[in-house]
C-alpha cells in the first residue's frame, strides 16, 4: 500500500478548501439570490448564518477528516465501528457524482461562453443574450462536446495527485481569481451610477427581514460552503495533524464571504450604472452580465476575464467533488489513481448527458415538473446535502466525547461550549428547517 498523500503547506490546504466552496454557489448563485431577495438584508443574513452555523460544521467536517486520515466511509467505519455512520460516506459519493454530473453541463456553458469571448463574438454586436444563451444549451452537440472538455480538464488536475494537482492548481487559481475580481470591482464601481449598487449590498431594506429571506439566506450560506456532500471531510483526512483545523475553518469562511461579496461588487454597480434590474434570476451571469459588458469600455475583454473567473472558480468545486468519489474508490491504492479517475470521470460524463441534453432534445421529458437538469440539482441540494450535513453535525456533535473533540479543535472553553451547542442542537434544527422549506415549500 503506498504512503498517503498529503497537503504540502497550511496555505495548500486553505486555498484548496476554499476553492471546493467558493464555485458557481459564490460568483453565480450568490449575486441573483441577492438581487432577488432584496440585497442588503439577505447579504447580511448570509454572512451571520456564514458564521453562526455554516462555520461550526466546517470545523466538524474539518475534524472528522484528518482525526480519520481514510477516505470517508472508511474513515466513518473506522471511527465508528459496527455502526451505519459509514453512510455518511455513501451520501457523499452519490451526491458529489450527481453534482458534478450536472456541475460539468454549466462549466460546459461557460467553456462555451468563454471561445466566443475569445473570438470577440458575444459583445459589441447588439446579440439578444437571452436567445443566445437559449441557443447553446440547446445545442445538443456544443453541450456534449463542451461539457466533455470541462471533465477532461477536471480529470487532469484530479489525476496529479493532492500535491502535484488539487494543490497546485488551487495556489495559483486561487489568488488569479481574488486579484482579478479586485480590480473587476474597481472598474464597476468608477461607473457613473454605480454607488446605487454599493447602496443596494449594503443599506438594508428591513421590509424584507422575514422567515423566507432567512431560510434563503441559511441554505446559501450552508450550501456554498460544500457542506454535507464529504468533499471537506475527504480534503481534511489529507492535512497534517500539525494544523490547527478552526484556524483553516475560519480563513475558508471568510474567503467564501469575500468572494460572494466581491462577485456582487463587481455585478451590482455595473447593473445599477447601466440602467439593469437586479432581479433578473439565474439568467444574471449568461444574460445580464454579457449585456452590462457590452457598454462598456473594453467590455470585449472584461467579459473574458470574468468567464475565465467564473471557470476558475468553477474548476476548483469540480476537482472536490471528483476527488471525493476518486478517494473512496481507491481508498489507499494511490498508484491506481489515474485509472480510477479516469473511469468515474467517464461514468459521471455519462451520467451527466440527460441534464446536458434536458434543455433541448429531451426538454420534453420532465420529473416531478422539474426538467431532468433541475431534477438532479433538486435531489442533490434539497435531499442528499441535507441529510448528509446533518448526520455530520450529529456524530461530531455525539459520537466523540467532549475530551476526544476538544483535544481536536483546541479552542478555548468558550468557543468549544458554543461550537458543542451549534452543532448538536442549532445546526440540526437549521438543516431541518431548510429540508422542510425546500422540500414542501419550494
Amino acid at each position: 500500500m503506498s504512503s498517503r498523500d498529503q497537503f504540502t503547506s497550511k496555505i495548500g490546504f486553505i486555498l484548496a478548501a476554499a476553492g471546493s466552496a467558493i464555485g458557481l454557489g459564490a460568483i453565480w448563485k450568490f449575486p441573483y439570490m441577492a438581487g432577488t431577495n432584496g440585497g442588503s438584508v439577505f447579504i447580511l443574513l448570509f454572512v451571520l448564518c456564514t458564521v453562526l452555523i455554516g462555520l461550526p460544521i466546517l470545523i466538524a467536517e474539518f475534524m472528522i477528516g484528518r482525526r480519520g486520515q481514510k477516505d470517508p466511509i472508511t474513515s466513518f467505519k473506522e471511527q465508528a465501528p459496527g455502526k451505519p455512520w459509514f453512510m455518511i460516506g455513501w451520501i457523499g459519493l452519490v451526491a458529489c457524482g450527481l453534482i458534478l454530473s450536472f456541475y460539468s453541463v454549466v462549466g460546459g456553458w461557460i467553456l462555451s461562453y468563454i471561445v466566443r469571448a475569445t473570438t470577440f463574438s458575444l459583445t459589441g454586436q447588439g446579440n439578444d443574450f437571452g436567445a443566445l444563451f437559449t441557443d447553446i444549451i440547446s445545442n445538443p452537440m456544443e453541450v456534449l462536446i463542451a461539457q466533455a472538455c470541462f471533465m477532461i480538464l477536471t480529470l487532469v488536475i484530479v489525476q496529479a495527485g493532492i500535491k502535484n494537482g488539487i494543490e497546485s492548481a488551487s495556489k495559483w487559481m486561487m489568488p488569479l481569481l481574488f486579484i482579478f475580481f479586485i480590480l473587476l470591482f474597481i472598474r464597476s464601481i468608477t461607473l457613473e451610477g454605480a454607488f446605487e449598487g454599493v447602496k443596494f449590498m449594503f443599506i438594508p431594506d428591513w421590509s424584507y427581514l422575514n422567515g423566507e429571506t432567512l431560510i434563503l439566506a441559511l441554505g446559501q450560506a450552508f450550501f456554498s460552503l460544500s457542506i454535507g456532500v464529504a468533499a471537506m471531510i475527504t480534503y481534511a483526512s489529507y492535512l497534517s495533524r500539525k494544523e490547527k483545523i478552526v484556524t483553516s475553518a475560519m480563513n475558508v469562511a471568510t474567503l467564501n464571504i469575500a468572494i460572494s461579496l466581491l462577485a456582487g461588487l463587481v455585478i451590482f454597480p455595473a447593473v445599477f450604472a447601466l440602467g439593469f434590474s437586479p432581479t433578473e434570476g439565474p439568467g444574471l451571469v449568461f444574460i445580464m452580465i454579457p449585456a452590462v459588458f457590452e457598454q462598456l469600455p473594453f467590455g470585449s475583454f472584461l467579459l473574458l476575464v470574468f468567464f475565465i473567473l467564473l471557470l476558475f472558480a468553477t474548476v476548483t468545486s469540480s476537482i472536490a467533488l471528483l476527488e471525493v468519489v476518486v478517494s473512496i474508490g481507491i481508498r489507499e491504492k494511490t498508484e491506481q489513481r489515474k485509472k480510477a479517475s479516469t473511469l468515474f470521470a467517464a461514468i459521471i460524463f455519462i451520467v451527466g448527458i440527460p441534464s446536458a441534453l434536458s434543455f433541448g432534445i429531451l426538454s420534453d421529458i420532465s420529473i416531478f415538473d422539474r426538467s431532468i437538469f433541475d431534477f438532479v440539482d433538486y435531489v442533490t441540494s434539497a435531499i442528499l446535502m441535507p441529510i448528509g450535513a446533518l448526520l455530520t453535525s450529529l456524530f461530531a456533535g455525539y459520537h466523540y466525547s467532549k475530551k476526544i473533540s476538544r483535544e481536536e479543535i483546541q479552542a478555548s472553553p468558550i468557543l468549544y461550549t458554543v461550537w458543542l451547542f451549534i452543532v448538536r442542537y442549532l445546526a440540526p434544527i437549521s438543516i431541518v428547517a431548510i429540508f422542510i422549506n425546500k422540500v414542501f415549500f419550494s
